[in-house]
């Protein structure tokens, strides 16, 4: 829409006038670099993905320090953050330099057609007016891959027990970060898939906010999970309401990937306590050719009451199934999940 609505306008105001005031004592710019991805070969290109905000200092003597005490802080800490919206960012990538702004969040997505990368990791550097330049790691996919997993995050890879509110606000905000329990299983399922199919590139789809994205690589790092982009939202006022729809950035995550990467079919990994088998479902029944395979985890009775107040699972999610021809496998955990889900995913290439 043309007009903002009144909640971005709100937002939009808070922000330039907290920036103002922080800028006034002092405190500059910081690029907080997240996780891209990139297609290799001739017609390649590369997606950056940063956020740029406010700090009292940007020395990178202290990052070390700073990272160590972040991992033991409590999680509201994470959202008092200052965007800086509207802020130039040079990108130097592939000894090439692109500009680029922040948008109202703070946030920088830019999609650059640059050919001739190899596949595996390579690095993007950012830079902000007045801040040390932030290195931004980049998962390069090979062209010829025809395998990829898709994670969520939030009761599949780390126990959260969402979206009921309550629950849901105080392990976002009260918990520490190496308070965190991962579910069971699951590291040692994607380690186990991945070295079968040598080469594919694992993608994180989640309604959390960017605002974790630091502690959920950490966390990812500590507990053996495969490195993959990370593809998170901002929970804050859109141009069009209130609130962002989880279920839209997933589809929306999920379409893009299919536009990136055309020779890849994916393996879905969700859980059923919140809408991942009819995202999955919906987006299978529409990509049939896409989807190689669904992994979805099942919450017993007490995580399902955790999740959405009842003991059993939601009856549109129960009734959600995928076309003919693209299998759904289910468990509790990642080693009960393995025995059904490992000879699906072995085998030739796709």
């Amino acid at each position: 829409m043309t007009r903002p609505h009144l909640a971005g306008a709100v937002e939009d105001g808070w922000n330039r006038a907290l920036g103002g005031a922080l800028r006034s004592r002092g405190w500059r710019h910081l690029v907080v670099p997240h996780t891209g991805y990139a297609r290799a070969g001739a017609d390649g290109f590369v997606r950056v993905l940063a956020r740029v905000v406010l700090g009292p200092d940007a020395d990178p003597r202290l990052g070390a320090e700073r990272d160590e005490r972040r991992a033991y802080r409590r999680g509201w800490r994470n959202f008092l953050t200052a965007e800086a919206m509207d802020v130039e960012v040079v990108v130097e990538i592939g000894g090439a330099t692109y500009s680029t702004r922040t948008d109202r969040s703070g946030h920088v997505d830019l999609r650059l057609p640059v050919s001739g990368l190899e596949p595996g990791w390579i690095e993007a550097t950012l830079t902000a007016p007045g801040s040390e330049p932030s290195v931004a790691p980049i998962l390069s996919v090979d062209p010829a891959q025809t395998f990829g997993l898709v994670s969520d995050i939030d009761d599949t890879v780390l126990q959260t027990s969402l979206p009921r509110p309550l629950l849901a606000a105080y392990n976002t905000f009260v918990v520490q970060e190496r308070s965190r329990r991962p579910v069971p299983g699951m590291a040692s399922l994607y380690d186990a898939v991945l070295g079968r199919r040598p080469g594919a590139p694992t993608v994180y789809v989640s309604t959390g906010a960017w605002n974790t994205a630091p502690m959920l690589s950490r966390f990812l790092a500590r507990h053996g999970y495969p490195p993959g982009p990370l593809m998170l939202t901002d929970w804050g006022p859109t141009n069009t309401g209130w609130f962002r729809s989880g279920q839209e950035h997933k589809h929306a995550c999920l379409e893009s990937l299919v536009a990136d990467f055309p020779s890849i079919r994916w393996l879905l990994v969700g859980d059923d306590g919140q809408h991942d088998p009819e995202i999955y479902a919906d987006f299978a029944v529409k990509h049939p050719d896409r989807v190689r395979a669904i992994a979805l985890r099942e919450l017993s009775a007490a995580q399902q009451v955790l999740s959405h107040g009842t003991p059993t699972e939601k009856a549109e999610s129960a009734g959600a199934h995928p076309p003919a021809g693209v299998p759904e496998v289910r468990g509790p955990n990642g080693d009960a999940i393995a025995a059904d889900l490992l000879p699906l995913v072995s085998g030739p290439p796709d």
